[in-house]
This record gives structure tokens, C-alpha cells and sequence, in this order.
């Protein structure tokens, strides 16, 4: 009797660790890239890195190094290509799917990954004060990029070949000069599906594939403008912010933003208080629009 029990002891050791690496893949969380913004890097996001890992202590946590400081100007299209090789690598090792979390610019070099990956499996993407619908005002960021421009003439330097080089103007959204911006800007109205072309049915089902997307912004940012840009709202042609569901490339659902909203599947976090290179550093936001989408 002693030895049958002794023969089964292996056995039961073997079957009980298979249900505790069950129960692991069950209850355990998904993998979070982080994708940083303009003018920074991995290094500014070490704190938000740390918030995940407090949270939630099993996250393999990803922040890619690429493009960092002032290379954060080289064209989007760019940055694109070798931001979703980065990413496809993380997702190959990820069967069970990924989370993305992008700040500022890269909120947007993340709709583009998205658009264009027909075989991801990102599960939510957070964007973390992006200017989605666009950028137009005249802030610290704008300087560091053209120092003697004020934002009434920047359209004359972005809207050619050679202002396309330089990423803040794949995003410049001039409400004053709206067939400039569709017809010189080769980022921005592509992404958003405000302008026809050839891929724009492929990249709105690659874009649906997401479960979840998560538009976090607020009042306070002081370089997102207008700030609403975050929640894809954008000035008209007299300055007046017009939200999300006036916009035509929601109302056209250009992109996949109408269908995934009428799925449930578009969470809005408006946070007051928050100065823009905070975002990631905020303890506050964290809690409120971060932690609970990273299971």
C-alpha cells in the first residue's frame, strides 16, 4: 500500500503544477507595449512602467526604444514601419494578445501600426493624450520644432514634400486652410480616412480588430490643441471644437471609429488638472483611465 502511494505522489505533484500554470495563463495579464511621444523616450516612461507592475505584478511591460528625442522628427511613415516591426515581434511572443499604450505622437504612429497590420492581436489601445483628429496652436512643442513660426503660417512650410519630412507636420490640421491640409499632408487625412485611397477598406478592418480603445486627454494638457484632439474632436473653420461624433470621418465611420463605438467598445477619459508631459507620471490618471483596461 506504502509503495502504490509513494508511486503516485509524482503523478499528483505533476497534475497539480499543470493547474497552477493553468490558472497562471487564465488569471495572468496580457503584455503592455508602450510607444512614446515627440521629443522623449523609454526613459520618461519608467514611472508608468512602474504603476503596471505595482498593479499588476506578472505584466511583462515593453517600452520601445526607438526614435528617441529629436529623431522623434523623422517622417511618420517612417517611424511606422519600423515601430510595427518592434511591435509584431513582441505579438509573435504574445499569443494571447497585447496591449498598447501610446502617448502623444505615438498615439497616432499606433492608429497607423493598427491600420496597417492585418494579422495583430492588440487587444486595447490606450492613447494617452494624442492628437488624433490633429494638431493647431502654437506651444513649446511647436517652437522646438519651428522656433521662428507662429501657427497661422506653419501651413506654408508643412504642406509640401519637404514639410512632410518632418513629423509634427504629418499631423498639422490647419482649420483655415482645409484643401491644403488634404491635399499636402500624406499622414494625417490617410489615417483618418478623411481622403480616399486605395488601402482605406483594408486598414478600417485591420483597425477593428482591437477589442477595446481607450482616448484619454483633458483641459489642462497645454500642448494637445485643441486639447479635445485627444478624443478625435477638432476645430472647424471658425475655431469651435466640434466633438467626435459631428466629425466626418466618424459620421462616414472613414476608419472603423463609428463601428467600434456602437460596439461599446470606445472608452472617453477626461482628466482635469494635467499638464501634458505629466500624462504618464500621474497617479491619478492611472487609476482613473489606465489600470482597470490592463487585464
Amino acid at each position: 500500500m506504502m509503495a502504490l502511494w509513494t508511486s503516485r505522489v509524482p503523478l499528483a505533484v505533476m497534475l497539480l503544477l499543470l493547474l497552477l500554470q493553468a490558472a497562471r495563463c487564465i488569471d495572468g495579464h496580457k503584455p503592455v507595449i508602450i510607444v512614446h511621444g515627440i521629443f522623449d523616450g523609454p526613459k520618461q516612461f519608467e514611472i508608468l512602467s512602474t504603476f503596471i507592475k505595482k498593479a499588476h505584478p506578472d505584466t511583462e511591460v515593453h517600452t520601445i526604444s526607438l526614435y528617441n528625442d529629436m529623431e522623434s522628427l523623422v517622417p511618420l511613415w517612417e517611424q511606422v514601419e519600423d515601430f510595427r516591426k518592434a511591435i509584431e515581434e513582441i505579438m509573435n511572443k504574445s499569443p494571447e494578445g497585447v496591449h498598447l499604450l501610446c502617448f502623444s505622437q505615438g498615439g497616432l504612429i499606433c492608429q497607423a501600426v493598427l491600420s496597417t497590420s492585418p494579422n495583430h492581436n492588440v487587444h486595447t489601445f490606450i492613447s494617452l493624450s494624442s492628437p488624433l483628429a490633429g494638431q493647431y496652436g502654437d506651444t513649446d512643442y511647436l517652437k522646438k520644432a519651428f522656433p521662428d513660426c507662429l501657427k497661422e503660417y506653419v501651413y506654408f512650410l508643412c504642406y509640401n514634400k519637404m514639410g512632410q519630412e518632418i513629423s509634427i507636420c504629418d499631423y498639422w490640421n490647419d482649420p483655415h486652410h482645409r484643401a491644403d491640409y488634404l491635399r499636402g499632408n500624406t499622414f494625417l487625412p490617410l489615417l483618418n480616412g478623411e481622403k480616399p485611397h486605395k488601402f482605406i477598406k483594408e486598414w478600417r478592418e485591420n483597425f477593428l480588430r482591437i477589442k477595446k480603445m481607450v482616448l484619454i486627454g483633458g483641459p489642462d494638457d497645454g500642448v494637445i490643441t485643441p486639447w479635445q484632439s485627444s478624443h478625435y474632436g477638432f476645430y472647424n473653420a471658425s475655431e469651435y471644437v466640434v466633438e467626435m461624433k459631428n466629425q466626418e470621418f466618424y459620421k462616414n465611420d472613414t476608419f472603423g471609429l463609428k463601428t467600434l463605438d456602437a460596439r461599446g467598445d470606445v472608452s472617453v477619459c477626461v482628466q482635469s488638472g494635467v499638464e501634458h508631459t505629466h500624462w504618464h507620471s500621474n497617479i491619478t490618471v492611472f487609476n482613473n483611465c489606465i489600470e482597470k483596461w490592463l487585464i
